[in-house]
């Protein structure tokens, strides 16, 4: 059986979404972040020296980070669904874009949403690159979204999990006003029943 560690408010919703996508059963263990601070709890760290969620076991194996999980669990559905064909064009989107998230829209994302948390008094040094960093994704996204319906083409892959989550952020800190795709494409994927379902298990 799969165990998923699932952390209030944390990426670990990505995989809580994949799971019921796939239909795959799974234990969920429900690991609440502290009041204040915000930091996830001492009981992260007894499942993993990281202490982070997502993390999964299934049986002696346990694993760390959105993505790497997603290939498992991908790698283990007896259905290959939600993974474009490997060696065709939408595979290799779906490549770049699973890695897009964290590698490129993160930094800068989860960046501007912890700066709007403290109290600044004026311009700051990494205001500026945030800010272009910021531009460069969300323009790269909204080009994207504006000709094709899902990040790897025209189906509905893992990837678009991994970008919601994100995206997310990004519309909560008002940063799609000017990206309409975006938004579209935002509120299409939150009508699907698996999304639904992942929500309401926090």
């Amino acid at each position: 059986m799969i165990t998923l560690h699932h952390l209030n408010q944390s990426r670990s919703q990505r995989i809580v979404w994949l799971l019921e996508e796939l239909g795959t059963p799974y234990e969920l263990v429900h690991h609440q972040r502290d009041p204040i601070t915000r930091l996830a709890p001492p009981s992260l760290h007894q499942v993993h020296p990281l202490g982070k969620a997502p993390i999964l076991s299934d049986n002696t194996l346990i694993l760390c980070e959105s993505a790497a999980i997603i290939e498992y669990l991908l790698d283990t559905d007896d259905n290959n669904a939600l993974r474009p064909e490997k060696g065709t064009h939408a595979y290799y989107s779906y490549l770049q874009w699973m890695h897009f998230a964290e590698g490129s829209l993160a930094l800068p994302l989860i960046t501007n949403m912890l700066m709007g948390m403290e109290d600044r008094d004026g311009k700051q040094p990494m205001d500026g690159y945030i800010k272009k960093e910021l531009n460069l994704d969300l323009a790269f996204i909204e080009m994207t979204l504006s000709k094709q319906a899902y990040f790897a083409g025209e189906h509905f892959s893992a990837a678009d999990i991994m970008m919601t989550f994100l995206l997310n952020i990004a519309a909560n800190a008002m940063l799609l006003e000017q990206h309409p795709h975006t938004r579209a494409y935002l509120t299409k994927v939150q009508q699907r029943p698996a999304y639904a379902k992942a929500q309401q298990q926090g």
